[in-house]
């Protein structure tokens, strides 16, 4: 049966991924991103039945009303999902406040404001799923990007106190950890392993989605990875070039 879903963060990456294969799967979509012109690449022959919203997520004071207009044109809302993410590349010895204050406001503020919006849309409706797309760069404090970590961290808490306070209500919350992901947010950097495409990463997250599952890595080797990362001890880990 045919779904009303919100992705937002839908220009590239993970997020186009999951909003063109719900599209193709015959969902009804609404699509934003601040990318508008990469936002319109999005299947291109199914603009009637979806909408394609530009859309800044450091826009806080906006969201609320981009979420009903959104709620409101596709008739009501099922899932949503928030992709969007930034991650600037910051030297060993730099620490760039402006930098570090748009992975805040991308990757954890943005966040909140859309997942709030509808975490309380569904807590009036009893039903509903909210899917966070995080990162296996939260679970611990890495020396290269303290606060893309910190970020990342930050949403995982988050979505994890929303599982809490909204199961009993049977609302699904889901954190989605990647690894390493072929993206534009990936392209160029040093010791890359395990690496899958987008395309593959939103297939794993969907089949998993909807299989119920509610905290898992993509892909799921990463699971064993993160566990080895977070047993080292602190006086070790700081030592190591992770």
């Amino acid at each position: 049966m045919a779904k009303k879903i919100i992705v937002v963060g839908a220009s590239s990456g993970i997020g186009k991924e999951i909003a063109s294969q719900l599209i193709e799967e015959g969902h009804q979509v609404a699509a934003f991103a601040r990318r508008e012109k990469e936002l319109k690449k999005i299947s291109p022959s199914s603009k009637s039945k979806n909408l394609f919203i530009k859309h800044d997520v450091t826009e806080y004071s906006k969201v609320p009303n981009e979420f009903a207009k959104a709620v409101k044109a596709l008739g009501g809302l099922d899932e949503i999902y928030y992709a969007s993410g930034v991650m600037h590349r910051v030297g060993p010895d730099e620490f760039p406040v402006a930098k570090n204050i748009e992975m805040l406001e991308v990757n954890l503020l943005g966040c909140v404001a859309w997942l709030d919006s509808a975490a309380a849309y569904f807590q009036d409706k009893k039903a509903g799923k909210i899917i966070g797309i995080s990162s296996i760069a939260g679970d611990r404090g890495r020396r290269g990007n303290p606060v893309y970590n910190a970020s990342k961290a930050g949403m995982s808490t988050y979505l994890e106190a929303l599982r809490n306070r909204l199961a009993v209500k049977g609302i699904q919350v889901v954190t989605v950890k990647p690894g390493m992901i072929q993206t534009p947010m990936t392209e160029g950097l040093p010791g890359l392993m395990w690496l899958i495409t987008a395309k593959e990463a939103a297939q794993v997250i969907l089949a998993k989605v909807n299989a119920g599952k509610e905290n898992f890595y993509v892909p799921a080797r990463w699971a064993i990875v993160s566990l080895i990362i977070r047993l080292i001890p602190s006086f070790i880990f700081r030592r190591l070039s992770v």
